[in-house]
């Protein structure tokens, strides 16, 4: 019986030899219509609008054939609804008349709309990516910089655009023969170890700071960063190129001179842009920072080995900027070995062309022998503590040896700013209002005891 329900039509029609209907079934599906109206009625009489034409010719085939082929009419229920249906006829033995099978299109058609919907979806999203792609390519082969995209697997280029086409070939090759060509190919020889270092910490870390780098048979120099994509056959290097400003192979004689001594200096030199990112440095510094080759320096910011809380970068650029100068700055270089130095610092800011250049010596204090002067008062003062011992708690012991070690050294550094009390704020790494605190508090402003003159900024 399942069987038999399933292959059910949904309309059946029992037609004379002319077309009317005189009888109709319906499946369970269709239960709910009522078609005693339809009994009598010519069956063209009932199908919806444009299904007359086809229903007289199934009726015309059935009569020459015998049978019809599938049509597809929209028939109308007497409710007002209406279904897409497939019909065909069959002509019964002798004159009995001929029989109309339909099947319900709906889920078919409802199906149908889902599809073309779907495919036009697809359509639209297709398109979306041809306008994406095609303004990243406009943007990629439009830009100045040289970007050239690397296999994280093999460091194979995948694809580079005109400007690293002509980097890395000098205009002989096009960019479209770079793929699949090694990038530590066209690097040159000293460079490629610490290119290979950078693309390393690039897929470690998913991006690295700028190196120097020399690239092409000309050896020419070039700024290079880097980070990591995602890509569906396996993640991808962007490496963007910037032309470096000058050449150490195109420097004039005078200051080749001049990087020579400034490279002999016992004391830390390093060349920073406005922003902290290291340009140049001498061996004296690479010794500090415990870093062997002077390209894993270049590119990256001072900040990365200058970062004591109120003496680090940014406390050192905002006063040489306010001031065009700085010395006896006080802090730690903490180098990549994890070994802390203390040093001191002077620096300055260019002038003209090269105001946006900071020069920083870096001298290593930490060996520095004691004021002896100095030690003296310091033991002196702190004398007194010992006398207490039984008299006081510790805490209040404590709490009297760290005010004599601080007024102690705030004096020290208001002096070693002549009076400058911005100055002295920036040496101790604190903030005016602070300063001004302890200033009162151990007499040492204006209205207390022992003030001095000050020069105000």
């Amino acid at each position: 019986m399942a069987a038999k329900s399933a292959v059910q039509p949904d309309v059946t029609l029992l037609l004379d030899m002319d077309g009317v209907i005189r009888e109709a079934t319906l499946s369970a599906s269709l239960g709910s219509e009522s078609v005693d109206g339809w009994l009598g009625r010519a069956w063209t009489e009932i199908a919806g609008e444009a299904g007359g034409d086809k229903i007289r010719r199934m009726v015309e085939d059935a009569r020459s054939s015998g049978i019809s082929a599938f049509r597809q009419i929209n028939q109308r229920f007497p409710s007002g609804l209406e279904i897409p249906m497939e019909f065909t006829t069959v002509l019964l033995g002798g004159r009995a008349g001929m029989l109309a099978i339909g099947k319900n299109l709906q889920a078919v058609a409802e199906l149908q709309t889902r599809l073309i919907a779907a495919q036009q979806t697809m359509e639209r999203d297709y398109w979306k990516l041809r306008e994406i792609e095609t303004r990243y390519r406009l943007v990629f082969d439009a830009s100045n910089e040289a970007v050239v995209i690397v296999s994280a697997a093999n460091l194979r280029i995948i694809e580079a655009n005109r400007a690293a086409a002509q980097a890395l070939n000098s205009t002989q090759r096009r960019n479209e023969d770079l793929a699949g060509r090694e990038l530590l190919h066209d690097v040159a020889a000293a460079d490629r170890e610490t290119v290979r270092e950078m693309l390393m910490r690039i897929k470690e870390k998913g991006k690295a700071l700028s190196i120097l780098v020399h690239l092409g048979p000309e050896a020419k120099p070039w700024m290079v960063r880097g980070s990591l994509m995602a890509s569906e056959p396996g993640p991808v290097l962007l490496l963007q190129f910037t032309a470096a400003a000058i050449s150490p192979i195109e420097q004039p004689r005078e200051l080749s001179t001049l990087e020579g001594l400034i490279e002999r200096i016992p004391d830390g030199f390093v060349a920073i842009d406005s922003t902290g990112v290291v340009y140049h440095a001498n061996q004296s510094f690479l010794d500090l920072v415990q870093i062997g080759a002077k390209s894993s320096v270049i590119g990256e910011s001072l900040s990365r080995w200058l970062w004591q809380p109120g003496a680090d970068l940014t406390a050192l650029l905002a006063n040489v900027k306010k001031h065009g100068t700085v010395k006896l700055f006080t802090t730690a270089i903490r180098g990549e070995l994890g070994t802390e130095t203390e040093v001191e610092i002077s620096a300055a800011i260019g002038a003209g062309s090269d105001s946006k250049s900071v020069g920083v010596l870096v001298r290593n204090i930490a060996r520095r022998l004691p004021v002896h002067g100095e030690g003296d008062l310091l033991r002196t003062a702190l004398g007194s503590i010992s006398e207490q011992i039984g008299k006081s708690s510790l805490r209040k012991l404590v709490k009297n040896t760290v005010s004599i070690v601080e007024q102690h050294y705030v004096k020290e550094a208001l002096e070693l700013a002549g009076g400058n009390r911005t100055a002295t704020a920036e040496l101790l790494g604190l903030s005016r209002q602070s300063l001004y605190a302890k200033l009162s508090r151990y007499g040492l402003d204006d209205k207390g005891p022992g003030a001095e003159e000050t020069t105000e900024d």
